[in-house]
This record gives structure tokens, sequence and C-alpha cells, in this order.
């Protein structure tokens, strides 16, 4: 084969990356591509994203590669860079969102041979199907059991040389407007994994429901990038069950996704609901100004960090949903605009999940915030760290708000 165009989406490594190391076994050329679509919305993640890319490069090029950035939409670029060089294929990760689906279909009718690989997940969604017959799994803990006993693929190195054209325009890659908390990319990703799997994990099972202590690996923003393989952080991490757990709950709502695309968009289950329409609560809970401490802390997190902790988004989400009874998709999109992490099957499955329309078997769940804030901020400290208004106050009136005389500064009364 004499060229093959290598087209990145959400696959931003160079380590165990099934379609690179293929175009690079079988191609004389290789050109990696990746497309900025300006119809999609990035949200928060822009920034991000784009020191993603710029590590992608800086490895690419230490391969004596290059990373070609095109603007417009990723078809029609792929395949005029396609028409431009001669390539005679398209290599790409496969992804399960309706997006990813309709760019797939389109490519697979051009004039190109068009092959998908795995790599966005430890085990690829499809692969799993039920003994009772479906599609897919709807309940997690077979799905588990499953994938637990899955034979796993090997993990690739990267390749040590990759042979781009040398007459080929590499693109321009924006600067990020403003840097974010964490830092982009497969160098800081693989670097935060290793000092986290050695000085966390054996802790996480204990302590990653603690809010104030933070003891959870932070690592969703680069998984959503692709900047890590799944599939090797499970490997690295497999003394660790309950954090192998959380990446199997990640595979679970792409096989999910893959048999359910508009997971973002329509209920799985649908329940009858009857969602309340109050734009000045919604507001409320988007800038955190609820009156309830533990929710505005969470929500204030995210609009500080661009990431909230696991605990605090049952506990948010939960709020809105079944204590103000205001529409789930409300709350994913606020959180798919805000979020590093944020990722549609994830994102919207868990949000169905805490909704009762997704795949909880349980759907009439109670989750009380006050009990949470107790039981997981007990000294109240996440709440201080995240509502500055709330630091002088006696950790009792923090977790029953009502009973305080007047609320300091600007800090709102519960709204209900």
């Amino acid at each position: 084969m004499d060229t093959v165009i290598v087209l990145f989406n959400r696959d931003l490594r160079v380590h165990d990356h099934p379609a690179l190391a293929s175009a690079c076994e079988r191609a004389r050329a290789v050109i990696p591509l990746f497309v900025l679509d300006e119809t999609v919305p990035a949200g928060r993640r822009r920034g991000f994203l784009l020191q993603c890319l710029a590590d992608l490069r800086a490895n690419l090029r230490a391969r004596d590669g290059e990373l070609f950035v095109r603007r417009g939409d990723v078809v029609t670029e792929a395949m005029r860079l396609a028409c431009r060089t001669g390539a005679e294929a398209i290599f790409a990760s496969a992804d399960v969102t309706l997006l990813a689906g309709r760019r797939q279909q389109r490519l697979s009718r051009e004039r190109i041979a068009y092959q998908l690989f795995p790599g966005a997940t430890v085990v690829p969604p499809g692969t799993l199907k039920p003994s009772g017959g479906g599609d897919h799994y709807r309940v997690f803990t077979p799905y588990w059991r499953a994938w637990s006993r899955h034979e796993r693929r090997s993990v690739l190195a990267p390749p040590r040389h990759v042979p781009t054209p040398p007459d080929l325009a590499a693109g321009r890659l924006p600067t990020p407007a403003r840097p974010e908390p964490m830092p982009g990319g497969e160098s800081a990703a693989r670097d935060r994994a290793r000092q986290w799997i050695h000085r966390a994990l054996p802790g996480y099972a204990d302590g990653h429901d603690d809010l104030a202590g933070d003891h959870t690996s932070r690592l969703s923003p680069y998984l959503r990038f692709g900047c890590l393989s799944p599939l090797e952080l499970a490997l690295l991490a497999a003394g660790g069950q309950d954090f192998v757990r959380q990446l199997c709950w990640r595979d679970f709502y792409h096989q999910v996704t893959h048999a359910f695309p508009a997971i973002n968009r329509t209920d799985y289950r649908p329940r009858g609901h009857r969602w309340r329409d109050d734009e000045t609560a919604l507001q409320a809970w988007r800038a955190g100004m609820t009156g309830l401490p533990i929710v505005d802390a969470g929500m204030r997190q995210l609009l500080t960090e661009g990431w909230m902790h696991n605990r605090a988004r049952l506990i948010v989400a939960a709020y809105l949903v079944k204590l103000l009874k205001i529409d789930w998709r409300a709350g994913a999109r606020h959180f798919f605009d805000h979020l590093l992490d944020g990722d549609v099957a994830n994102n919207s499955g868990n949000w169905q999940w805490v909704a009762g329309t997704g795949n909880d078997t349980r759907p009439n769940r109670a989750f009380n915030p006050l009990r949470q804030a107790k039981r997981f901020d007990p000294a109240g400290e996440y709440v201080r760290r995240h509502v500055p208004e709330l630091a002088d106050l006696p950790t009792t009136h923090i977790h029953q708000p009502w009973r305080l005389p007047a609320p300091p500064g600007d800090y709102p009364r519960p709204i209900i």
C-alpha cells in the first residue's frame, strides 16, 4: 500500500493506537490528519483539545512524522487530502456517537478503502452480547462479569517511525485562548497516570467518594480525548479492581450508545415523566446559587475547573431531576458545555441513570443531597473550598442551611 491517511478524532495519542500502528506497518507514506470542524460545539474543551493536538504533533515529529491540520467538514477535508496525495485508504478509530456514525457512513460510501480499528474502549462496543439474546447489555453487573472474562487484545507500542510526505503543508494549529487547570495531551496524561497509580491507586477503594479528599484519578479528560489508551490503563491498574470497574462503566455506556446512538436526546427507557419548565431554578442550579451548599459547591467546581468530583455529579444531577423536576437533558447539556471530559456516551448515560430513564434497575431510586453531604463531606471542607461565602460557617449550618438566620453576603436562601 502506498499512502494511507490516519484520521484522528478522539484518539490523540501514539501509544497503543491500532489505526496508526497498522498504517505505519502497511504503507509507504502515512498522513496523520485532524480536521477542526467549527460546526461541532466543543464548549470549554476547545482549549484542552488544542493542547492535546499540539502534544500529538510533537510526539509525531519526534518520530519523523507530522500532524496535518485542516479546517472544515471532516469527510470533505479528508477526501480532498486523499485526492491531492493519491491516498489509497483512510484508517480511523471506531466511535459510537450519532455524529461519528454519520461520518463513518459517509466515508464508507466514498471511493476509497475505509477501515475502522478499536482503541476507544477496553472492549470494542458490540463485542459482548447477552446470552439471553439482544444486541447489547442493558444492566451493568452481567456486563461487568462478561467484560472481566473477555480476552484482551495486545497493547501496541508506538511506531518508531511515521513516514509522512515531505512536501505537504502541515496546517496551522490555533493557540488556546486560555490555559486550563489540567494540561492537555498524551505526555501529561501518561505522567499523571503513572504517578497516580503508584501513589493513590491502593487507597482508591476507600477514598474515591471522599469529596474533600479528592482521591480520584482525574484521568477522565485524557480518556475522553484518547490521550490514554483505556486498555493500557486497565492493565496498568489491574491491581485496583474498584478503579478498573469504573473503566468498565465507561465501556458499558459506550456499548449502550453503540446500540442506542440517540442516548443524548431520547429516553433510553421512557417512564412518562412530566418535567417542569422553570428557567429561574435552572439558572440558579447552573450558577451554583440554589442555596443548598453541597449542590452549589459541585456546580461551582464545574465552572471553575471544567471538572467535577463523581460523587458531586450524582448529587447535583439528582437535585435537578428528582427535586427540581427539570428535564435531565437540560442538565446534560450544561455538563457537556463545561466538562473537559464531556462525552456523549458517559455524560448522557449517567444523566439518564440518575433520571430513571436509563440503565438503572431501580428507576425510582431516592437520592437525598443532605445525607450525601453529611456522609461524603462530613466536615464541610469541600463546600468551603468551592463556596467561599460559607467559609466561616459552622458545619451544622452548611448541612442545614435553612437554619441560618441570614445567609452571608449574596448567598441565597434555599430555593426549595
